[in-house]
């Protein structure tokens, strides 16, 4: 079973953020500048979680925020304005 998620970080060391963001990217798809959206396993989840807490400095101010996503509120996500991107963001 899986369960899908949105995942919002804020990193402020280059190197950190690039790493967040190319572990996101293995399971999700990128939607905003430091937000993904991923369908992932309990097991997957898990996984994810301490290898994202690996990249991040708490004391620097580093966060990263998982919202699971029931079906009602997936059902009920609207986009404005463009669509989300397809290609890379600009990740240092």
């Amino acid at each position: 079973m899986t369960m899908r998620l949105a995942v919002a970080y804020d990193v402020s060391d280059d190197t950190n953020r690039r790493h967040v963001y190319r572990t996101l990217q293995r399971y999700g798809a990128w939607r905003q500048y430091s937000v993904f959206e991923l369908e992932i396993s309990k097991t997957d989840r898990v996984e994810l979680e301490a290898e994202l807490e690996s990249h991040i400095d708490p004391s620097a101010g580093d966060r990263i925020r998982i919202y699971r996503l029931c079906s009602a509120c997936q059902d009920a996500t609207t986009d404005i304005g463009n669509d989300p991107p397809d290609g890379q963001s600009n990740v240092i």
